[in-house]
């Protein structure tokens, strides 16, 4: 640059008539403000340009002047910076970050190394420049945030189920144009597959002889009629809500069994004695009665000490029970005892039993198999003369023999004891069962643990053996044949644990049982456990279980047992049936080995009970099942349920939301309050379940 004047003296100096408005007389300049000016003109970049400036005309120098005037020049700088930044920040709104991570690695030891390595002069102003132009060349602008796609379905990202979900856009034209595709029947295939709720009228009362009424067991053998109830039973004159467990063990109302020729005929014999509208079960009668009945317990304890009632004998038998006083005994030893008798033979034994609260059903014991498993008891007992063992080659004994649980304990007492034991002692003997003791009126035998005597007989004995391809656990309409079944050389049903730790402990024959899962049957059946642990617990809990005395349950389609399971561990004072539809896998074995009572059975046909027998009904998927079988109506299942229910009791439905509807129709057509709820998985969930009351008038 040009050799600038300088000056020592601050005496001021009045400025040339050439610039009179930038430079009024008014207004001194000192040396101090030249000086400024001339540091301006050494400060600016292109020094070619003032130069040329200086040899300019007199107009081009005011206008160099002005420029060179230090309030100019800064209101410019400032106006041009601003300017910079607004549109920098228009075009890039992320350069601040940007801006700050620059400045931090200029700050850096190495770009300060750099800095000074520039030139001073020029490094006020190109630096800027330069530093600027670095920073968006070096950091790339982050891409903008993707979009937010709008959620559809009822699964959140965490894989819950959620109520908070938007339904995606429709475009009715594809549907079209697959319908097209499809020959446009689609639309009619879904109505014709879909279900149709029929609408039921009101269900008459039946006529006065249905009070009683077993329909498929009027006779000894089972034979069920060609037309289904169609029709509500009526309710006894004079009846009651039944008493509670224990109380109903002791004493029933009178009006609550309809029949009581069993009172007036045998009530000397039987120890019952009626007293202000009830029956009362005492102990006494004649010293026969008493010493089978009700020390009986005892006797057979003390003579075969293996017994271990409540134990080892965990699920009992009792056939021609009289009213049921010795299964009533044996609950007081933790032994479950379920009481069977035919209808013609034994009058109404068995209704008296169940309104005692105890287990019991009505057969036809002839020439059919029983409906239970094979090896399902631990003792079976006999007592009176309502049974002759020892005709058509025992072919009734070879059934009990069926029954009983390998190495387990068959109890006969009464007076046949001594009047026909040798006849009977040679049959027994024939099927190997050994004599363990005989003390009085009272004979046990034991049945042995496997097959070896069986097999180590003579050639041609008698009773034969059964065929090895006959299932011995096949027992809906299978007719009993005089033959010995074999024991199996593995899965043996007589290797149980003793109760309580059988209930939970999988049985060896759950592998036996022919169904779709091969490997994880054992997992199956522990997680049904918890499964109805958790459901049942919420019942008591939420519809006060413990409070409605459930004594006498149903439950109609059991699956492993886990329903009653779960009534046992929560401590309920309910024993339950469970039955195993025949069109079902069959888990009779898996439910006695668990220490349960059970029964096969088709819900398409009466089941084998009096009316009135029930306090609590429970179904789990059975409707759904019969609809795919599509045997019977929904009426035929439900006026069966109707018949078998107490007045007062209650009914559990758990089913599919394609069934529930019809069910809910035929409930309310009966007279039943039916109330839907949800289940645990919540409202969107494809399953219901109704509590249904059927309420006394």
């Amino acid at each position: 640059p040009p050799s600038l004047p300088h000056s020592t003296s601050d005496t001021p100096f009045t400025p040339t008539p050439s610039f009179p408005f930038l430079f009024p007389s008014s207004s001194p300049i000192s040396p101090r403000h030249l000086q400024q000016s001339q540091l301006f003109t050494f400060l600016h970049p292109f020094p070619t340009a003032v130069a040329a400036m200086k040899s300019t005309s007199p107009t081009a120098a005011v206008g160099t002047a002005l420029v060179k005037t230090p309030y100019i020049v800064k209101f410019a700088a400032v106006a041009l910076l601003s300017l910079s930044v607004a549109l920098l920040f228009y075009h890039h709104p992320s350069f601040p970050s940007a801006a700050f991570s620059a400045f931090t690695s200029l700050s850096s030891p190495t770009a300060v190394a750099a800095k000074n390595s520039t030139s001073t002069a020029l490094n006020s102003t190109s630096t800027a420049v330069n530093t600027s132009s670095t920073i968006l060349k070096v950091k790339k602008l982050p891409p903008p945030p993707p979009s937010v796609a709008r959620r559809t379905g009822i699964v959140d990202e965490n894989g819950a189920m959620t109520e908070d979900f938007e339904i995606g856009e429709f475009d009715p034209s594809l549907m079209e144009e697959l319908r097209n595709l499809r020959g446009g029947g689609e639309e009619t295939e879904k109505k014709e597959n879909e279900p149709k709720i029929v609408k039921y009228d009101k269900f008459k009362a039946c006529d006065g002889s249905k009070i009683d009424h077993i329909p498929c067991l009027d006779k000894s053998e089972r034979h069920c009629p060609d037309s289904a109830l169609d029709c509500v039973v009526p309710m006894p004159n004079g009846y009651q809500k039944s008493l509670p467990w224990p109380r109903s063990r002791d004493e029933v109302w009178l009006h609550n069994v309809p029949d009581t020729r069993l009172v007036q005929d045998q009530g000397g014999q039987y120890s019952m004695l009626v007293k202000d509208a009830k029956i009362s079960f005492q102990d006494g009668g004649s010293d026969q009665y008493v010493n089978l009945i009700s020390q009986v317990v005892f006797l057979v304890q003390n003579m075969v000490p293996d017994i271990d009632f409540g134990h080892h004998t965990r699920v009992a038998l009792d056939i021609s029970p009289g009213i049921g006083s010795f299964a009533a005994s044996l609950f007081r030893h933790n032994v479950t005892t379920l009481l069977i008798g035919t209808k013609d033979v034994h009058k109404n034994q068995i209704q008296f039993a169940l309104e005692r609260g105890l287990p019991a059903m009505v057969v036809g014991f002839g020439t059919r198999r029983l409906p239970y498993a094979s090896q399902a008891f631990d003792l079976i007992r006999s007592s009176g003369s309502g049974i002759d063992w020892t005709v058509d080659n025992g072919v009734l004994l070879l059934e009990v023999n069926r029954l009983l649980r390998a190495g387990r304990y068959f109890v006969w007492g009464g007076p046949q004891v001594d009047n026909n034991g040798s006849e009977m002692e040679g049959l027994a003997a024939s099927i190997c069962w050994q004599l363990v003791k005989k003390e009085g009126n009272i004979a046990i035998w034991r049945k042995p643990l496997n097959s070896s005597c069986y097999l180590g007989r003579e050639i041609g004995a008698q009773p034969p053996l059964c065929n090895s391809d006959e299932d011995p656990d096949n027992v809906w309409y299978v007719n009993v044949t005089a033959c010995i079944t074999l024991l199996p050389e593995v899965r043996n049903g007589g290797n149980v644990s003793v109760w309580p730790a059988r209930l939970h402990s999988p049985p060896d024959r759950l592998q036996s049982i022919k169904m779709d899962a091969m490997i994880s049957r054992k997992e199956l059946m522990k997680a049904e456990s918890r499964y109805w642990n958790e459901i049942i617990d919420s019942y008591v809990r939420a519809f006060h279980w413990k409070e409605q005395n459930f004594r006498n349950v149903l439950d109609m389609r059991a699956g492993f047992g886990g329903f009653a399971a779960a009534v046992n561990d929560l401590e309920l004072t309910s024993w339950v049936m469970n039955v195993v539809p025949v069109n079902g896998f069959n888990t009779l074995p898996v439910i006695y080995d668990r220490g349960l009572l059970g029964v096969m059975h088709d819900w398409c046909e009466p089941f084998d009970t009096y009316p009135r027998s029930y306090d609590l009904i429970h179904a789990a998927g059975l409707f759904s099942d019969e609809r795919k079988r599509g045997k019977c109506n929904f009426s035929t299942i439900l006026l069966e349920m109707d018949r078998m229910l107490r007045h007062g009791g209650t009914v559990y439905i758990r089913d599919s939301l394609a069934v529930i509807g019809e069910i809910h129709e035929v409930a309310s057509a009966m007279g039943w309050v039916v109330m839907v709820h949800d289940t645990g998985e919540g409202p969107h969930a494809s399953w219901r379940f109704l509590v249904c009351e059927k309420r006394m008038p």
